[in-house]
């Protein structure tokens, strides 16, 4: 193991990632390619001195480049990456879902962040996933179909932060995905994979079929030039006439039509409820950890919250002494998040919604969570439940089922003058509802909702209502030292999202990693009381050590898509997750 903790032995970057790119960003693919199938490279951090875009696909992170290249802001790029991102990697994110951004002024030094959550239509109900016995509905009955659909909120993201922070002209910024989707781009590896595992679902829809599959019924092959017109034609609507041309009109009957006309399992999303969808703008959640600020999204998300509390919890220890090669370290990360999830479960939901406990980051009542951790082996099952911070007026919630799968990306942006977008974007399940409308996939993001309304009587905290954004586990984040940028990172993964953000966090500051060695390190994880060790990877070692300290341990894929910028004295550098197929790219 290196001095510096473990890393990736074996990157899952596939050959063939090139295919396509444009100069800078084939520029950016090829200084991977020793890495690519070799199992023995590593990535390094990419330096620049005054801007950068790190993204999960080459042909995003170019795109956003070439508008920072032009003048354009952090704004101004992230419409560019998010509607790329869209057409490129269309089972993680796109116009079709929500996404939530944390943002730092580099003129005032404030952050905030901005909700573009999706929201349950106005005619939901809390029974909405439940079965005619009034039973939960398993997974994938309540995702496939049009049911578990809610307003979109990425494009009117897009157009809110433009406004308040673009430099470009908002037309320009679409011009980059456009010309992609008519001229067409390569299928990646990762694609053609997901395609393929994705068989019996994605397959079963007709517009879905006709697009990812071939004549035959087979996954399109990797290299297939793919064209999307539709995509196009909804991005030139939009460009000429702005979000409205999204949310009214021809588009959002587009979308209205493939929700409520499923055959099997349509939905209540009305065209009142597009045309009503507001972006909210909301203060930042900051917790302390180690003289640092670290900085996110408050609820509906749950990131920053269960984040600041495991950061909390295990600053009552000497990670950095322990260091990352210790089975001790693991045990204290791993119950630490094992206690904050129990609490995420209990009190956080749509805060819009239900009172919270305003102590979960009290640090008084962390410390008492953290002495729950002095012990020598693992916290046994009926000792991890939520605890009591102070209340001020909260309502006593139950936990519910949130079968919260991963999919998700993520992107940081810093333009020249310092401006910083931290962006997590989503249609939730890989492929989403698996319904396509005007070129695009609709999110099934309303299964992040409970799926049962109540629990032994009492009311679930993110159970569904009318209007409501449901719980996620987005946790785009931005952290300052004395006020200044220190990092920018955020991750794809369902509730795993938390820990490989904390996680990474922890790898940054008591660890002193740069940010492609936090990025890169093996996952471990522990949310529920089975700790996950990335399989094949060095973390595997840890099992029989973990399993002694009394752990159940599962040896599994663990996804990420971490991708992040730190600040230094010579500049940036950036960090793109091995994992999958994005890139750092600066000036």
């Amino acid at each position: 193991m290196q001095e510096k903790g473990l890393t990736i032995g074996a990157l899952t970057l596939a050959a063939g990632l090139a295919l396509g790119l444009p100069a800078a960003a084939q520029q950016a693919a090829d200084t991977l390619a020793p890495e690519i199938g070799s199992g023995s490279g590593e990535r390094t951090v990419v330096p620049a001195k005054r801007q950068m875009v790190a993204a999960a696909n080459p042909l995003a992170a170019e795109a956003g480049t070439e508008v920072l290249r032009q003048g354009g802001s952090a704004a101004d790029a992230l419409v560019a990456v998010q509607t790329v991102l869209g057409l490129v990697e269309p089972q993680s994110s796109g116009l079709g879902g929500g996404a939530f951004l944390v943002w730092y002024d580099g003129e005032s030094g404030e952050i905030t962040t901005f909700d573009g959550r999706e929201t349950a239509p106005m005619a939901a109900s809390p029974d909405l996933f439940l079965d005619d016995e009034g039973e939960p509905l398993a997974f994938f009955d309540a995702v496939i179909g049009g049911r578990s659909v809610g307003t979109p909120g990425t494009v009117r993201l897009m157009e809110t932060v433009h406004e308040r922070y673009g430099a470009l002209d908002w037309a320009d910024l679409l011009a980059p995905a456009i010309e992609l989707a008519e001229g067409g781009f390569a299928v990646s590896p990762r694609l053609h994979t997901l395609i393929a595992n994705d068989r019996g679902k994605l397959d079963q829809e007709e517009a879905a079929r006709a697009y990812f599959y071939d004549a035959d019924g087979e996954p399109l092959a990797e290299g297939t030039q793919l064209k999307n017109p539709e995509y196009a034609e909804t991005l030139r609507a939009i460009a000429e006439g702005g979000s409205e041309a999204f949310y009214t009109g021809e588009i959002a009957e587009k979308i209205v039509a493939a929700v409520q006309d499923h055959p099997s399992n349509p939905g209540l999303l009305s065209l009142e409820d597009l045309a009503a969808y507001e972006v909210k703008e909301r203060p930042a959640v900051c917790a302390p950890y180690r003289g640092y600020d670290v900085c996110g999204m408050g609820p509906p998300s749950s990131g920053a919250l269960t984040v600041g509390q495991i950061l909390g919890m295990v600053s009552h220890f000497d990670l950095a002494a322990l260091g990352p090669d210790d089975p001790e370290t693991w045990r204290i990360i791993g119950d630490a998040t094992r206690l904050a999830f129990a609490d995420r479960g209990l009190y956080m939901a749509d805060s819009d919604f239900v009172s919270m406990p305003q102590g979960l980051l009290n640090q008084n009542y962390l410390e008492s969570r953290a002495a729950l951790l002095r012990r020598p082996t693992a916290l046994g099952e009926d000792e991890v439940e939520a605890g009591s911070p102070p209340w001020d007026k909260a309502e006593l919630r139950m936990p519910g089922l949130e079968p919260e799968r991963p999919s998700t990306s993520h992107f940081v942006i810093v333009d020249k003058d310092g401006n910083i977008a931290s962006v997590t974007t989503t249609i939730e399940n890989g492929f989403g509802s698996r319904q396509m409308a005007a070129g695009f996939l609709l999110n099934n993001e309303l299964t992040d909702f409970s799926f049962a309304p109540e629990s032994d009587g009492e009311a679930v905290a993110n159970r569904v209502e009318p209007g409501k954004r449901p719980r996620s586990s987005m946790s785009p984040t931005i952290i300052l030292e004395d006020g200044e940028p220190a990092f920018a990172l955020g991750s794809p993964g369902g509730s795993n999202i938390i820990p490989y953000v904390a996680n990474s966090i922890i790898a940054l500051i008591d660890w002193d990693m740069d940010m492609q060695q936090a990025i890169s390190l093996p996952h471990l994880t522990n949310r529920f009381g089975t700790y996950a060790v990335e399989a094949g990877t060095p973390a595997e070692a840890f099992a029989d050590e973990l399993e002694a300290l009394g752990f159940e341990v599962d040896i599994t894929d663990l996804t990420s898509g971490l991708h992040g910028v730190a600040f230094t004295p010579e500049g940036l550098e950036g960090g793109a997750d091995p994992r999958r197929e994005g890139v750092a790219i600066g000036d």
